[in-house]
């Protein structure tokens, strides 16, 4: 049986099930002994802000939401100091707070979701896809290894630096 997959723009509706996959994430990254996330962000006002401004994207599986990402185009102002070299200077797509539906997790959907990520990217004939990550999350540093982003430098994002990385979509 083949599971359809979606991305779409979340809807206020999926600010609950937004936030409680949020708060999985969070409790995920604690038990883990990471410091990503841990101060209070993201939080439900984040969510809301993310929808307003359209930010917020969900992938689906037969139509029940399994993951949350926020996808901002051109407009992320820590990226302008990088202790490093972005890829490119042109037009981008950032992903900032992905997580995971606990129970789809481990089914590989975050491959996927990028997959659709960078169709969408592509659609919208942007240049790349720029991303960070705390330096010990070790499961969002494999998937961008394996999607082939490259590594960039370090950003300082809500106190704390980050590593950067960048992937040529067009």
């Amino acid at each position: 049986m083949t599971q359809e997959i979606k991305l779409r723009k979340a809807e206020i509706e999926d600010k609950n099930i937004i936030w409680e996959i949020l708060q999985q994430a969070i409790e995920r990254r604690r038990k883990d002994g990471s410091s990503q996330w841990q101060d209070g962000y993201p939080n439900q006002d984040t969510v809301e802000s993310d929808i307003a401004k359209g930010f917020g994207y969900v992938l689906t599986v037969d139509g029940e939401v399994a993951i949350y990402a926020a996808l901002i185009f051109n407009d992320e102002p820590a990226y302008s100091t990088i202790e490093g070299e972005w890829l490119s200077d042109g037009e981008f797509l950032v992903i900032h707070r992905v997580a995971v539906f606990e129970k789809f997790a481990g089914q590989g959907l975050v491959k996927k979701l990028f997959d659709h990520i960078e169709d969408f990217t592509k659609t919208n004939g942007v240049q790349s896809i720029k991303v960070d990550t705390n330096y010990d999350n070790i499961a969002m540093l494999k998937i961008l290894e394996k999607q082939g982003y490259s590594y960039c430098g370090e950003v300082v994002l809500a106190g704390g630096v980050r590593k950067a990385f960048e992937k040529i979509i067009i």
